[in-house]
């Protein structure tokens, strides 16, 4: 079992931070490892959206399509997947520092299948790395677009 969890700060408002973590159309563009995202169900999101991704981990080339379980609006996203090389189940929240500033949190958690279970600890090493990354990403992503919109008058 792997189950890695990592967290960032970001100085934008809870709702800007969820809403777009939040949108699979984003994905692309503030996860590195994923190519692209197709909606399987009509938009928007909701309780059984059903979205398929295209990554790449490891050197290897992944297609699964993960469901949408659990969706609170603002606070928390939970989907899992329904087809795909393992089962893994990722979680986002969102906790309000204040009113600009955000605690976004990503959890992954899932058996490896196609991997002997020594390796689940060096896996757990790489998607924590990842995860990292991804969040370092998003929160580039929106401080700028919070800075542009205040330079804007937004």
């Amino acid at each position: 079992m792997v189950n890695v969890t990592t967290e960032i700060i970001i100085n934008c408002s809870k709702m800007k931070v969820a809403e777009y973590a939040a949108n699979p159309d984003h994905a692309p563009v503030w996860y590195d490892n994923i190519d692209s995202s197709e909606w399987m169900t009509p938009k928007p999101l909701q309780l059984g959206s059903q979205v398929a991704f295209r990554a790449k981990f490891l050197g290897k080339e992944l297609a699964y399509i993960y469901e949408i379980v659990e969706f609170i609006s603002g606070e928390k996203l939970t989907m899992k997947t329904v087809q795909g090389p393992f089962p893994m189940e990722t979680t986002y929240t969102w906790t309000a520092i204040n009113i600009n500033t955000t605690k976004m949190t990503l959890q992954n958690k899932g058996e490896p299948k196609g991997f002997s279970k020594l390796f689940s600890p060096v896996m757990a090493t790489m998607m924590k790395k990842a995860n990292d990354k991804d969040l370092k990403k998003i929160k580039g992503i929106l401080e700028n677009q919070y800075i542009l919109g205040q330079e804007k008058g937004d």
